[in-house]
C-alpha cells in the first residue's frame, strides 16, 4: 500500500501547486509603454473614453462599474492611499492613534501614517486584498515618498524602499499589477519592483527624466499635468507634449481634482 499511496500522493501535491492562487499570480497585469489611459478619481467615472487604463478609486468604484470597463477592453487600476490616513474611509478605525502623523499639507483631512508599523501594513494588505475582490488588474498606492516630508516621524529612504516593497510583493502574490507613484528619487531603484509609474506635475517640476529607468525597462510612465497654461495655451500645451512625447510617456492634462471637468491628452 505504501509503494502505490506516495507516489500518488506526491503527484497530487504537484498538480496543487502548480494550480495554486501563488502560481497564477505571477501572470499579473503589466501595461506597455505608451499605454493610453484615464484618470478620474472624483465625480460619477465618465466610461466613454477609448484608453487601455482606467485609473480610479478603489473605494468608491463598484464591482459593476469595473467589469462594465473591463467588459469594453480597458484594464482597471484601483487607487489607494498607502502613506496617509483618509479620515472618511471605511477602514478608517482600523489606524492606531499612535500610527497617525502631521496633517498633509493642503489636506485637512488626512494624516501620514507610520510606514513602519505593522498594523499600517496590515490595513494596506487588506485594501490590497479588496482591489483582487473586485476585480481590479491593478492598483496605484498614494503617498508612498513620504520619507521626504516632515510626517511626525523620524524614518528614512531605507524605511520607504522596505514599504514600497513591501506593498510591490503583497499586490503580485495577489495577482495584481503596480504603480510606484511620484517618487523621482527612488524610481530608478524601484523600476524593478513595480509595473508602471504615476506621476504629477513631472514637466512643471522637471522630475520627468528621474523615471526613464521604468520607459528603459519596457513599463509605461503615466503622467498627470495641472498647469493652466496647458490648457489655455495651445503652443504651450504642443511644446509639453513634443517632449512628453520624446520620452515614450503617456501624458495627460487635467484638472487637479481629477473629477473629468476637461482631459487633453499627447498621445501621438
Amino acid at each position: 500500500m505504501r509503494t502505490v499511496f506516495f507516489p500518488f500522493t506526491a503527484f497530487c501535491l504537484l498538480l496543487s501547486l502548480f494550480f495554486s492562487p501563488l502560481y497564477a499570480a505571477n501572470d499579473w497585469y503589466r501595461p506597455p509603454v505608451g499605454a493610453t489611459w484615464h484618470w478620474q478619481l472624483d465625480g460619477e467615472v465618465n466610461e466613454s473614453y477609448d484608453v487601455a487604463i482606467y485609473d480610479i478609486d478603489l473605494f468608491d468604484s463598484s464591482v459593476e462599474l469595473i467589469q462594465r470597463l473591463q467588459a469594453s477592453d480597458k484594464k482597471v487600476i484601483c487607487y489607494f492611499s498607502a502613506g496617509s490616513y483618509e479620515d472618511w474611509r471605511p477602514d478608517a478605525a482600523d489606524f492606531a492613534e499612535q500610527d497617525l502623523g502631521k496633517t498633509l499639507k493642503g489636506w485637512d483631512d488626512e494624516r501620514w501614517l507610520d510606514i513602519r508599523s505593522s498594523q499600517v501594513r496590515n490595513v494596506m494588505v487588506r485594501r490590497l486584498n479588496l482591489a483582487a475582490e473586485k476585480g481590479c488588474d491593478g492598483v496605484e498606492p498614494d503617498n508612498v515618498d513620504s520619507y521626504r516630508t516632515n510626517t511626525g516621524f523620524s524614518f528614512r529612504a531605507n524605511d520607504q524602499l522596505d514599504y514600497n516593497r513591501f506593498l510591490a510583493t503583497q499586490a503580485h502574490q495577489l495577482g495584481l499589477g503596480i504603480g510606484l507613484k511620484n517618487n523621482p528619487d527612488q524610481a530608478r531603484t524601484l523600476s524593478s519592483d513595480f509595473d508602471f509609474a504615476v506621476t504629477e506635475q513631472c514637466f512643471e517640476y522637471s522630475e520627468c527624466r528621474a523615471y526613464s529607468g521604468f520607459i528603459q525597462a519596457g513599463k509605461p510612465v503615466l503622467n498627470a499635468e495641472y498647469r493652466r497654461i496647458y490648457v489655455d495655451d495651445e503652443s504651450e500645451r504642443s511644446k509639453m507634449c513634443k517632449q512628453s512625447n520624446r520620452l515614450a510617456f503617456s501624458t495627460l492634462v487635467l484638472p487637479k481634482t481629477l473629477d473629468d471637468q476637461f482631459r487633453l491628452s499627447c498621445e501621438p
